[in-house]
């Protein structure tokens, strides 16, 4: 009967307030340097086309708000006040908009 071999799993977890240690930085900056074709992908398959064609950014993710002071235009203010209830998440969601546009570049 023939032994099966298991291969050996490393599974790291970095914990919030723990930083990494020198032996991990050196393997992230050897792995970053390699190229893409020598990174042993074999365990994480790649998934297939259209995989993605459904996600939506933000359903589940919330970021942290922070409470600010901000100085608008009146007629800028007006506009956004006009559609509605909910013109600062109007204001948020315009500006993450830019900011993903200007990221993409």
């Amino acid at each position: 009967m023939k032994k099966r071999m298991r291969s050996k799993k490393t599974t790291y977890e970095l914990k919030p307030g723990r930083p990494l240690t020198a032996r991990r930085k050196r393997e992230i900056e050897t792995l970053a340097r390699a190229p893409e074709a020598a990174v042993d992908t074999s365990d994480i398959p790649e998934l297939p086309p259209g995989a993605w064609r459904h996600a939506m950014r933000g359903k589940w993710y919330r970021p942290v708000k922070r409470p600010v002071s901000i100085r608008l235009d009146a007629d800028v203010l007006m506009w956004l006040k006009g559609k509605g209830s909910g013109y600062q998440t109007r204001v948020n969601s315009l500006l993450r908009e830019k900011m993903l546009q200007e990221t993409r570049k």
